[in-house]
Parts: C-alpha cells; sequence; structure tokens
C-alpha cells in the first residue's frame, strides 16, 4: 500500500508538471515529508521504471502513459519518425551537457543553427551562454570549432572541454575536429549510446589519430545523465 501512495503522487506530480518531468526535477519538486524512507530519491527513480502508468522519453525524462500523445506532440517527438527522434535526442544531450557546464560555472556554446532546437520544452538558445564562438584562435581553427556540439570556456574564454554527440552520424569526422583542435589544453569526449563504443575505439586508433587517442574520451549517454542527475554532488575530478 506504502508503495501504491508513493506512486499515485508521483503520478499527480507528473501531471501537475504538465505530463512530463526529468527524474532530476521530480525529486526537486516532491514532497517527501511522508516519505517513511532515507532514501526517497532511490524509491522515486523505482517508481517510474516500474509504474504502470509512467514511460521513459529518454533516459532521465519520464511521462505519464495517459497524456502520452498530448505530451509527445507539445516535446514536437513525433514517435517512430527516425528524423524527429534523432534531433529529439542529440538536442536532448546538448541540453543536459550545457546544464552541467553551467553548473560547473563554465560559459556554454552550442553552434547557432542549433539554438532553436528544443531540450525539452524550452529552446537550447535560451539555457545556453552564447552561440557566438568566442576568437580564441585562428580563423581556420575556429571554422572547425564552431561546429562542435557544446563546448566549455572558462572565464579566460579559452576552451576547457570540447563535446561531440554522436547518436547515428559518423564518429571519425569528430575525430577529425579533435584533431585539428589537439593544441588546446581542453578534454574531447564523444557522447554516444554505450553500443557505439567498440566503434569508437576502432576508429579513434588508428594511426592518423595517434597524437589524440589518449585525449578523446567516451561517454555513454547513461553517464551524461547520471552526472546531470548528481550535479550536487557531481565529482570535478570525473571530467578531467
Amino acid at each position: 500500500m506504502k508503495t501504491n501512495t508513493q506512486e499515485k503522487q508521483v503520478i499527480e506530480v507528473l501531471r501537475q508538471e504538465g505530463g512530463y518531468a526529468t527524474l532530476k526535477r521530480l525529486n526537486e519538486i516532491m514532497d517527501f515529508s511522508t516519505w517513511k524512507t532515507k532514501t526517497p530519491e532511490a524509491s522515486v527513480r523505482r517508481i517510474v521504471q516500474v509504474s504502470n502508468h509512467i514511460f521513459r522519453i529518454q533516459p532521465g525524462l519520464w511521462a505519464l502513459k495517459e497524456m502520452r500523445e498530448e505530451v509527445l506532440k507539445h516535446l514536437e517527438l513525433n514517435e517512430g519518425n527516425k528524423k524527429s527522434e534523432e534531433i529529439f535526442t542529440h538536442s536532448y544531450y546538448q541540453g543536459l551537457l550545457v546544464e552541467i557546464g553551467k553548473f560547473r560555472k563554465q560559459n556554454t556554446y552550442i553552434p547557432a543553427q542549433d539554438k532553436n532546437r528544443k531540450f525539452i520544452d524550452q529552446c537550447l538558445g535560451e539555457i545556453t551562454d552564447t552561440t557566438t564562438l568566442p576568437n580564441f584562435t585562428y580563423d581556420n581553427l575556429l571554422r572547425k570549432a564552431k561546429t562542435v556540439d557544446v563546448i566549455w570556456f572558462n572565464e579566460r574564454n579559452m576552451p576547457s572541454n570540447f563535446y561531440e554527440i554522436e547518436h547515428t552520424t559518423d564518429i571519425k569526422n569528430s575525430l577529425s575536429k579533435f584533431y585539428e583542435l589537439q593544441d588546446f589544453h581542453a578534454g574531447f569526449y564523444i557522447v554516444a549510446d554505450r553500443c557505439r563504443k567498440g566503434e569508437f575505439e576502432d576508429k579513434l586508433h588508428v594511426s592518423m589519430f595517434a597524437p589524440i587517442e589518449n585525449r578523446v574520451k567516451f561517454l555513454d549517454y547513461l553517464h551524461v545523465v547520471e552526472m546531470y542527475e548528481g550535479m550536487k554532488i557531481i565529482n570535478n575530478s570525473m571530467w578531467l
């Protein structure tokens, strides 16, 4: 009975939020005062995963089945349309990386052509610090950097991390960008589903990418979501 009561509370909060919310958002606004558990956030995670009334839109993003059609229309997500799903997924992880970067007091950048794409229900341009690339290097290198999906800049407007999100596109193209930008003291990350890690390693460990093969890291989607959900206790060393 206790679980049913807690599940009803989660469902009601989702309903109040318009039928959808991130797990992070749920844990921020849930009233846990009547929950007799030391780990209410873990309970919410379990509830959204097992409830017959809730479905997953993306890792970390949940919605009510009773409002499925309404929610997907609001989020401009055409279920079953491969192109629509790819755009939503790409923008979703761009948004997560932007939010994590801002939490870490980094200045965040996305390409200007992405500013009107949606991170859940907000335009990426509304949550990102800038869509104008700082003039931190030569023009030819700026042209390469300009197309990187997410860049974090430090207080001196120098890049600290470059992120390329690879949902279905060729990882080699992103590695080529990182190769051109290798002289910067910055982190290079390929963000993708964990099923692409083998492909990432195969393409990274070829002779042409030897100068950067020990610098480029693979971040799977679930790890990015976990970092977003745990921003209150983020461990900076994980990103060095």
